[in-house]
């Protein structure tokens, strides 16, 4: 039977994550057991699907896992969902124009933020930062707008700021070949507070150059995104997906820069044990485990 695994819209991240996987997954399957990559509307959709048994893997943001098991809103019902392995930490960023007389992310209130469609996980990671930061909605002006349009309206002067999904996003590189942008740093201990209530978030560099603008390495927030599987999925194909990604370690970077840093998120195994990728008390499917004990991760 074929396996499916839910990414996201064509040309995104986890569609493009799921493309690189896949074909090292299939390597030496038969036609009948390869591992198919389905586009979707990603983490939601996914959870949606694994539960209707649409589909056997997904990529889904680590914030919105816990949402899904414990049927917190948007999510409706518990979903039996199950962790196979983490995928990346992406760096998030807010951006500005060049020009912009915005110093650090403390300097917000009053602005016109373009956070995302209403409703949608950046949304939802907004909501998160800045109410532990204490910047209330109140304060700013929140637009509701997809990427695409949300880059037009920087460049137009119709919004001041703009926040991104993990880099790197053609939009975002897009966007830095129009204007002259910049990446808008946290201010003095807001990061180390974001970090210490928020276990689904890792500090990640935004490395010098990674598009236009980028004078320097900055650190920004990350969010951990993860593969998820059902309870019902059979433990043989769980274990031969994560010894993929546990076998590949090296590869896969090579193969999708979005992977790097994967090995970095594998080492907390080693001291933590199976907790360190049980992101929101999603437990590690049981042929996840048998993956990581063969592969000298767990003992």
């Amino acid at each position: 039977m074929a396996l499916r695994i839910g990414t996201s819209e064509y040309g995104g991240t986890f569609y493009t994550q799921g493309m690189v996987l896949a074909e090292l997954f299939n390597r030496g399957r038969s036609e009948n057991d390869l591992c198919e990559v389905k586009t979707t509307d990603a983490s939601i959709h996914n959870a949606e699907q694994l539960d209707r048994g649409e589909l056997e893997f997904g990529f889904m943001a680590s914030n919105w896992i816990g949402r899904a098991k414990n049927a917190t809103p948007p999510f409706t019902k518990k979903i039996a969902i199950r962790m196979v392995a983490p995928a990346n930490a992406g760096p998030m960023c807010f951006v500005k124009l060049a020009s912009a007389s915005i110093e650090s992310v403390a300097d917000f209130a009053g602005k016109r933020i373009a956070i995302g469609a209403k409703g949608s996980g950046m949304e939802q990671h907004v909501r998160t930062i800045f109410g532990i930061l204490g910047l209330s909605f109140d304060e700013f002006t929140p637009v509701y707008m997809g990427f695409a349009e949300g880059a037009d309206a920087l460049v137009a002067g119709a919004i001041d700021v703009q926040f991104h999904p993990p880099i790197p996003n053609k939009v975002l590189t897009d966007l830095s070949q129009r204007a002259d942008i910049r990446v808008i740093p946290f201010a003095s201990g807001q990061l180390e507070k974001l970090l210490a209530q928020v276990p689904f978030y890792r500090p990640v560099i935004v490395k010098k150059d990674a598009f236009l603008g980028v004078a320097d390495d900055i650190t920004q927030v990350g969010v951990i995104n993860v593969i998820v599987t059902h309870e019902r999925v059979d433990s043989s194909a769980v274990r031969d997906l994560a010894r993929a990604v546990a076998d590949n370690l090296e590869k896969l970077p090579e193969l999708n820069p979005l992977f790097r840093g994967l090995k970095d998120l594998f080492e907390p195994l080693r001291s933590h044990g199976a907790a360190a990728f049980e992101f929101g008390g999603v437990e590690l499917h049981p042929g996840a485990l048998q993956a990581y004990r063969e592969a000298g991760w767990l003992t």
